[in-house]
């Protein structure tokens, strides 16, 4: 487990050493979210509040199944506990804050706070990439490898890649947070967008610093094209493999576990794709909040019915824990 406050705590002292050697008058930030009137700002509430709760509990269910069910202790559903713990704690960097900017006149978040916010949200983003190569790996050798797979999937190999997955993110993307937490930031405070995103940050900088933009660019660039391309090429290998079954039962079976991964890789892919590859083209700002919307919050309310309502183990399992 990640230990945040010490993580709160070195962020703090990182940007407390360096504010003597960089411009910084900004002090906070003002979260715009979505401009509305009063009775607007409370259905907006209501409506992420739902959604919020739906997504918390659809997850927790698959963790509880995999924890619970000693049927479902197997590496395919080991990752899937894992994954979804992970949404849980993705959604969770986001949304409360969001919510209370519903409610809030001022809508301020703290210099530091905001970075804090901005790294959870992106390392976890990060990890929830290297699950979905881990599971994509899974399935390659469960399907292209049948019968070595038992070999090659040792459970120190499934435990060695469940922990490997969680603090990848949070090493990597030290580096942008704190290079763009560096740039300085002298007026105006406000960001027209509901979480702490990079682009938005960095063009309230003082100065347009290209080195931080081309250092950020690349590393989107290298990380999400890199994982969607061994995600995607993993699932060809496999689909080539399942198009030469000769029975047709074995062949949707196959396609039937491969399409829930593919969905979940192509919602989460497609839009990060779109947002951080070329962060320094011109994204209209409502289009950078509905496609942000899309994946920090529609993709992990949707990831337990992705992964329940097609898999009749996990389905099974979850009648048994709540006695459906």
């Amino acid at each position: 487990k990640v230990q945040k406050p010490g993580v709160i705590s070195t962020f703090s002292k990182l940007m407390n050493a360096s504010s003597g050697d960089i411009t910084r008058s900004v002090n906070h930030f003002i979260l715009l979210g979505f401009p509305s009137s009063p009775e607007m700002q409370l259905l907006y509430f209501g409506l992420f509040s739902v959604t919020y709760t739906l997504t918390l509990m659809g997850n927790a269910a698959i963790v509880c199944a995999v924890w619970w069910d000693l049927c479902l202790h197997t590496p395919m559903y080991i990752f899937l506990g894992n994954f979804s713990l992970l949404e849980i704690c993705y959604v969770t960097t986001t949304v409360p804050n969001m919510l209370v900017n519903f409610l809030s006149i001022s809508k301020s978040i703290s210099f530091v706070s905001c970075f804090v916010q901005l790294y959870f949200f992106f390392s976890f983003g990060c990890d929830e990439g290297f699950y979905l190569c881990i599971m994509a790996f899974d399935r390659y050798l469960a399907i292209c490898h049948p019968l070595h797979y038992p070999r090659i999937m040792t459970k120190e190999l499934c435990t060695g890649l469940a922990i490997f997955g969680w603090p990848c993110g949070f090493i990597l993307f030290l580096t942008p947070v704190v290079v763009i937490s560096q740039l300085p930031y002298c007026g105006p405070n406000i960001i027209n967008h509901f979480v702490c995103d990079p682009v938005p940050l960095m063009m309230l900088s003082c100065s347009e610093d290209t080195t931080t933009q081309l250092i950020y660019s690349a590393f989107n660039a290298i990380f999400t094209i890199g994982t969607f391309l061994f995600v995607l090429c993993s699932y060809a290998l496999v689909i080539l493999v399942v198009l030469r079954m000769p029975s047709a039962a074995s062949k949707h079976k196959a396609f039937s576990t491969c399409a829930s991964h593919l969905a979940e890789v192509v919602l989460f892919f497609g839009s990060v794709m779109v947002m951080y590859v070329n962060p320094g083209s011109e994204h209209p700002t409502k289009m950078q909040k509905i496609v942000t919307l899309f994946y920090s919050v529609i993709t992990p309310l949707c990831n337990p019915l992705i992964y329940s309502l097609r898999n009749k183990e996990m389905m099974a399992a979850l009648r048994k824990i709540f006695r459906i």
